[in-house]
């Protein structure tokens, strides 16, 4: 079988041609932060700081369905603690650090069709068919991780770390470079746990796991989310069930999506199902 290029290239060929994606991805990285770094005030206002205000859509949907069942404590983020900044350049630099991870985010589609672009012409025919649509899948599982923990996690995990006290003598002023740090990492880890089928495609692809180990190690696999899912957001159990359930619907995507290459592999084969 022939690769799908004609041409072989050198060593330094394939270094010059990683350098030229490299350059182009930070690139794209660059003009999507520059934008960020623009757009300060809706970012920060309406984006960043939003999850911790009684007005954000998470907040309201859970406190009117509390207030419908009454329930009270799903009324989260109803008093918001208060931001401050305790270096002279702390919010510069904290502005740089956001735009760079808005950059990172709003870019990542198109860094993994540069990759995909490096990565693709070494493959055979057979393998690029496999892996159709493989930049939209892997960049739309991120995406929608990233609004996941948006929507569900951060909201939860900034009501339960900015409220929490362990006496009522100390009073939460909360630094801002800490608020950024802990909603980016969440944001991003989320993201690219939610690539869970992905790994599985790969890991399927290269033999290294098959439907019938996947399905036998289900019980290991849910505890091992949970363990990440405890890792990403507060320390209480409902927060980890809407971090795992997610994720467990993923791992039973993947189970099918194995099972399917295994069969595409059968047939191509001559192998009966």
């Amino acid at each position: 079988m022939v690769k799908n290029t004609s041409d072989e290239m050198s060593f330094l060929d394939h270094l010059e041609s990683l350098r030229w994606h490299l350059v182009r991805s930070i690139f794209s990285i660059v003009v999507f932060a520059i934008a960020a770094f623009v757009f300060k005030d809706f970012i920060f206002t309406n984006i960043l700081i939003a999850p911790k205000t009684p007005e954000f859509f998470t907040n309201r949907t859970l406190c009117a369905f509390g207030n419908l069942i009454g329930i009270n404590a799903l009324c989260i983020n109803m008093e918001p603690f208060q931001l401050i900044n305790i270096n002279m350049a702390g919010q510069f630099t904290t502005h740089i650090m956001v735009s760079m991870i808005i950059g990172l985010i709003l870019s990542f589609p198109y860094l993994v069709f540069e990759m995909w672009r490096f990565i693709g012409p070494a493959l055979y025919p057979k393998e690029q068919q496999y892996a159709r649509g493989a930049v939209f899948y892997i960049s739309i599982l991120f995406l929608m991780g990233v609004a996941f923990a948006y929507y569900v996690i951060i909201p939860l995990s900034v009501h339960f770390l900015g409220s929490y006290q362990v006496s009522a003598e100390v009073t939460n002023q909360i630094n801002l470079v800490s608020y950024i740090s802990t909603v980016s990492a969440i944001a991003l880890a989320v993201g690219l746990i939610f690539e869970l089928p992905v790994l599985i495609f790969f890991l399927t692809k290269i033999g290294m796991v098959t439907p019938e180990f996947l399905k036998k190690y289900r019980r290991h696999a849910l505890v091992v989310l949970l363990a990440l899912s405890a890792i990403i957001t507060p320390p209480d159990v409902f927060s980890q069930i809407l971090v795992v359930v997610p994720l467990m619907v993923l791992y039973e995507v993947g189970i099918r999506l194995s099972k399917r290459i295994i069969r595409n592999e059968q047939r191509e084969a001559g192998i009966p199902a």
